[in-house]
């Protein structure tokens, strides 16, 4: 490797976005380059000889490719497909408010959802296992004829077929135990050293060493899920067998939940620094003792005598799973008031609303919600064999799911209507403004430019519905959280059909029809997912649609939820504040270049750069979603101090490029052109720099069509970003001759 390194007076450090570009599509190393027409059709020359890249002369390239950090296998994408809840609950914990105040509330809160979530995935594989296949399925000889690898349990005591397929949600949990503990060796290697060099939270992104927690949480995690599995299975004992050794095991269950709860409910314990390993010993003993339950539990079960309770479902497994949509319903009404209280009162200073974390929050319960009761119902379809409705396995899932499905439906349902209704209200007034900006950026165009003019301006116009997604966002996870609360309706036996139909009139069947066009809808939904997830690491145009969520999710270490998918920023950020000390140390000026989430890399990276390290870089972002999204998402680590921390420690050699027609990237500083840093006194004013885009709308003279549209994609080869760079190079003392092209 250090044979490649080509000391220089600038090194142009290049990181791509999440459109995942390979190392040669960042660096513009391609032997031909496009002369004229477009993607579909354009014509190509050779490059200069001894000049394979467009980037300006006397300068050294160089790019940092992370984008198979967060992606990689084919199993790693389809696991940050079913662990998606996970992920978003585990980004809730970092969209909390500016106020210190609330840190601790949200951080509690925010932990014992995830283990709610946790606690959902072990009823939602004990629902199967234990009351579709173990209590009902097996009661069943419909349901077992001509199934020989099911049949040899059909004729064992109740309690012998449940001791023996409680091992499937133990080998779950055993399951996921496993993939959480893999990913956090990956990056070991790659600690950044604690130097306390940026007052900014943002600045902590990837130097935190987050494997300490990680480890707590995951024992908490893996001890709640065995303790979920004991309690199953104890209530359903205890339902006609409330021996004493049933009650002291049950009760026993409770302390370890209850004292899972209570851990995550003391942050300042739960946030120790890594050398603090007392309570690391106290967790590991709560684990060890669920697991050691587990074993006692599955051999307390077959040995009672008393006959077991004749009902159509597995005792107490309707009123647990109930008991937790009501749980998980309170905790989303603590969220939001906590949130209200806390949020920013100035006006037009609150991000969502303030509940930037509910919104997640709730999205990620009501699809971990989705998730499971489709997992049910598909089962129950496929024991049912076409059984019918009425005495089939598929009458027999728990209500709660059935009001889970109805409500997963009618939020993404209404969510669809209000975001049509807004799109055709609001097309009017982003229309008159894309208009006004187009005016301003083509006076007295030609007469045939006419149709190009009106394809700027709808560029433009969708461009500018990113702001509509605020209020949408809340819209959903409102609703989502009220589908959560409906769920709890199944504890008085009530479906929906029946409610509805009694209080409104409408037709039950239709009710029932709506249910199971929901539940192919959430199988369509997870299937879009697995495929979308797995074209977004293999197909470039997916990836620039789909690929941000994934990147933005996994940008975030794991302070929530121990199952989430692994922080790639863990590695990156420090991986890069690495290479750049490294090239300052030897001697070269270093300017970054960073587009899309390339430039929230650098920002974390800047923060953690000493302050003679800094005084040799510059910063060049385009593309940049810092304020538009990061700052309204995540206002407690990107705010107004953090920019002008990473402009103080660059020496204000910073420039962003933007672009109208960009529905991602936007101004940090001010959307309006700077004046002279000489006028204003203020050096932030002239780090924004407005791009047009197009650059123009007739065809030029020797080419076929009209400049491009370029939107949110890089724009290296572009004439302001050639100029921003010598500009920059030119502040870091460097020599920027005229810039390397075909044309």
């Amino acid at each position: 490797m250090s044979g490649l390194d080509d000391s220089g007076d600038v090194v142009e450090l290049r990181v791509h976005g999440v459109s995942g570009a390979s190392a040669a599509q960042v660096l513009d190393l391609q032997q031909t380059g496009q002369v004229a027409g477009d993607r579909s059709g354009g014509f190509y020359r050779p490059r200069p000889r001894n000049s394979d890249s467009a980037g300006v002369h006397g300068v050294t390239l160089e790019a940092y490719r992370w984008g198979d950090l967060p992606s990689g296998t084919v199993a790693r994408t389809l696991a940050v497909v079913f662990l998606l809840p996970f992920m978003l609950v585990n980004v809730a914990i970092w969209m909390r408010p500016a106020n210190p105040r609330s840190e601790a509330t949200v951080k509690s809160l925010c932990r014992v959802l995830a283990l709610t979530l946790t606690v959902l995935y072990v009823l939602a594989i004990a629902g199967v296992a234990l009351d579709l296949v173990g209590w009902k399925c097996l009661a069943s000889p419909d349901c077992l004829a001509g199934r020989s690898w099911l049949s040899w349990l059909g004729g064992r005591p109740v309690g012998l077929r449940l001791a023996v397929l409680a091992l499937v949600p133990a080998a779950a949990v055993g399951l996921i135990w496993r993939v959480s503990c893999r990913p956090g060796r990956t990056f070991e290697a790659f600690r950044a050293p604690d130097q306390g060099t940026s007052a900014s939270r943002l600045g902590t992104v990837g130097q935190w060493d987050a494997e300490p927690l990680v480890g707590r949480l995951r024992a908490i995690h893996v001890a709640a899920a065995f303790a979920t599995l004991d309690l199953v299975l104890l209530l359903a004992r205890g339902a006609s067998d409330a021996s004493p050794a049933t009650i002291a095991l049950t009760a026993i269950t409770g302390v370890i939940l209850t004292g899972c709860v209570g851990l995550l409910c003391t942050p300042p314990m739960m946030d120790r620094a890594p050398g603090d390993q007392r309570l690391d010993r106290v967790t590991r003993t709560l684990r060890s003792a669920a697991i050691v339950l587990t074993v006692v539990v599955v051999a307390h079960v077959p040995t009672s005598s008393q006959p077991w309770p004749q009902e159509h479902g597995l005792p107490g497994y309707d009123p647990t799973l109930a008991g937790l949509f009501v749980a998980q319903t309170t905790l989303l009404a603590a969220l939001g008031v906590v949130l209200l209280w806390h949020r920013r009162r100035e006006h037009g200073a609150t991000p969502l609303f303030g509940l930037g974390a509910l919104v997640v929050a709730a999205t990620g319960i009501s699809m971990a919600v989705a998730y499971s009761a489709e997992l049910v119902y598909r089962v129950a379809d496929f024991l049912d064999r076409g059984v019918s409705t009425g005495a089939g396995i598929a009458s027999g899932p728990p209500r709660a799911y059935t009001w889970a499905i109805y409500g997963f439906f009618r939020a993404v349902l209404f969510t669809a209507i209000v975001a049509g209704l807004v799109i055709l209200i609001s097309r009017r007034g982003r229309r008159r403004a894309a208009a006004a900006i187009v005016a301003r950026d083509f006076p007295n165009p030609p007469a045939e430019a006419g149709p190009r003019l009106r394809q700027v301006r709808d560029a433009i116009a969708r461009a500018r519905f990113t702001e509509k997604l605020v209020p949408l966002a809340v819209l959903y996870g409102c609703l989502a959280g009220l589908g959560t609360a409906t769920t709890t309706i199944g504890l008085l036996g009530q479906v929906p059909g029946d409610v509805i139909e009694r209080n409104i009139g409408f037709p039950a069947g239709a009710i029932t029809f709506v249910i199971a066009f929901g539940s192919w809808v959430i199988a369509a939904i997870i299937l879009g997912l697995i495929i979308g997830g797995i074209f977004a690491y293999r197909t470039e145009p997916y990836r620039r649609h789909i690929g941000v969520l994934w990147d933005l999710g996994t940008f975030w270490p794991r302070a929530a939820h121990p199952f989430a998918p692994p922080c790639y920023s863990e590695r990156a950020v420090p991986e890069l504040a690495r290479r750049i000390t490294y090239l300052v140390e030897r001697g070269d000026a270093v300017l970054l270049t960073g587009h899309s989430h390339g430039s929230v890399l650098l920002a974390a990276t800047v923060l953690q750069l000493p302050p003679k390290v800094g005084d040799r870089v510059a910063l060049l972002t385009h593309g940049s979603p810092l304020r538009r999204l990061y700052a309204r998402l995540f206002p407690a680590y990107v705010d107004d101090a953090a920019l002008h921390e990473i402009g103080r420690r660059v020496g204000w050699r910073w420039v962003n490029l933007w672009r109208d027609t960009d529905p991602i990237g936007g101004w940090i500083f001010s959307p309006r052109p700077a004046p002279t840093p000489a006028t204003t006194g203020d050096p932030a004013a002239a780090v924004d720099r407005r791009q047009r885009d197009p650059r123009d709308v007739v065809t030029p003279p020797g080419d076929s069509v009209a400049p491009p549209i370029h939107g949110h994609w890089p724009g290296e080869s572009d004439e302001p970003f050639t100029e921003a760079v010598r500009e920059l190079v030119q502040r870091l003392g460097g020599r920027a001759g005229p810039p390397r092209t075909p044309r």
